[in-house]
């Protein structure tokens, strides 16, 4: 039995080593090849904008909850867009601030603004269907209360719906805004180096696990086809994302359809952005696990095990620090003795893999704004501070998906939007 454990636990610590190190090389070789098959320019220019063969309307879908101190930059960067025909449409879910008088007064100064009000707060996804049923084009754009859209973004995220009748999403590019703590300049590269990084990876090895909540483009089609956005999922982002794919609509990734967004800067703010999007990762898991038996549903096959064992790797590791902290004050056996948390070789390897990974995804954002090298000495704390976070945010929220009640409405609540610029 002994040897049994001793064997188990250093089982673990090559599970815990290999499987991020694994990772991380699949997504720069991902990324790198997305980037030279699909993003590089062979002559070394700032992207243009894409001149497409025909331009349809597009109607931009704004949710909004105690928005009142964001909606109006939202709405005016919105209005001076860079497309020929388009409205913009805010759902008021119910909001307790000043936000209906604030859109009161915006739909006087913008004629494509319409407001739609609901009394009380029925969460993003039914506000999400409110405004996709009264939109008047096929193509929605769905952007939050608080981001800041470039005005090219419509025509780049066009081009694919226009190249590919079975596209059913376009997902753009999210960029921080809130870079005033430490928090804030790791999520800067983190948005950088591994959310854009896994995107580009997810769209060469076949599905993407999300799109962007914040930005993404929707065919109103294909939202109809899987009965849009289920009401009671935490992240609907996620949600809708297996819902297209399992349903045969491609999604995509378009890097040039820039979005500056708000994000948390304090450690409650941060820990409770990363539980809800566990806990929606979780109940896609549950919801979707037998939907794959199919062997048509094989294309997602890839981003269900990815998941799956990230959270396997989440419960391994907080194996490993309980070990390690009970073995503090109490005397374990050897086998089950963790001598130290702290980075040996292998901890070394797997720093240097991760200042390559975040090297490499840098280099391939530089163009999207400058300064990015100075973020890049930031993130020597991405490891220690996120997957820690993640390790436990993990451990919460796979019990609460399992515990939560089928058809329980997810409404929101004001997030923590960081220290404004």
């Amino acid at each position: 039995m002994t040897e049994f454990l001793a064997q188990f636990i250093n089982g673990l610590f090559y599970f815990e080593f290999y499987y991020p190190l694994f990772m991380a090389y699949l997504w720069i070789i991902g990324s790198v090849y997305y980037y030279f098959h699909w993003e590089r320019d062979p002559h070394g220019k700032i992207s243009q904008p894409p001149v497409l063969e025909s331009y349809p309307g597009v109607s931009f879908i704004v949710p909004c909850y105690n928005e009142g101190g964001n909606i109006t930059e939202t709405v005016e960067f919105l209005s001076r867009h860079n497309y020929p025909e388009f409205e913009i449409i805010v759902i008021n879910d119910g909001s307790t601030d000043d936000s209906a008088a604030i859109l009161r007064d915006l739909t006087g100064r913008f004629s494509m603004l319409r407001v739609v009000e609901l009394k009380h707060n029925q969460g993003k996804a039914m506000a999400l269907r409110m405004g996709a049923l009264v939109a008047r084009y096929e193509y929605l754009f769905c952007i939050d209360g608080d981001a800041l859209v470039d005005e090219n973004a419509a025509a780049w995220m066009m081009r694919h719906f226009i190249d590919g009748p079975r596209v059913g999403a376009v997902t753009g590019n999210p960029r921080i805004r809130t870079r005033s703590t430490l928090l804030g300049k790791i999520q800067v590269g983190e948005f950088s180096s591994i959310v854009g990084a896994i995107k580009r990876a997810q769209r060469i090895y076949g599905r993407v696990f999300t799109v962007s909540g914040v930005v993404t483009a929707f065919r109103k089609t294909a939202l109809h086809k899987v009965g849009y956005w289920n009401l009671d999922m935490v992240t609907e982002d996620i949600d809708i994302s297996w819902k297209l794919q399992l349903n045969h609509w491609d999604v995509r990734f378009e890097p040039n359809a820039l979005c500056w967004i708000l994000t948390p800067e304090t450690l409650g703010g941060l820990w409770r952005q990363r539980l809800r999007w566990a806990q929606g990762g979780a109940e896609v898991l549950l919801r979707y696990a037998r939907n794959l038996a199919s062997w048509r549903k094989r294309r997602m096959w890839m981003v269900y095990l990815e998941f799956l064992t990230s959270v396997v790797w989440s419960y391994f590791m907080l194996v490993i620090i309980i070990l390690w902290f009970t073995g503090l004050f109490i005397q374990l056996p050897p086998a089950l003795t963790v001598p130290s948390l702290l980075a040996g070789w292998n901890g070394v390897i797997l720093g240097i893999t991760c200042l390559a990974q975040f090297a490499v995804s840098l280099v391939i954002d530089a163009r999207f704004e400058r300064g990015m090298g100075r973020i890049y000495y930031w993130m020597i704390w991405y490891p220690v501070a996120y997957w820690v976070l993640n390790v436990f945010t993990t451990a919460v929220a796979v019990p609460r998906a399992i515990l939560k009640k089928k058809g329980t409405r997810a409404i929101w609540v004001s997030p923590d939007r960081g220290l404004r610029p």
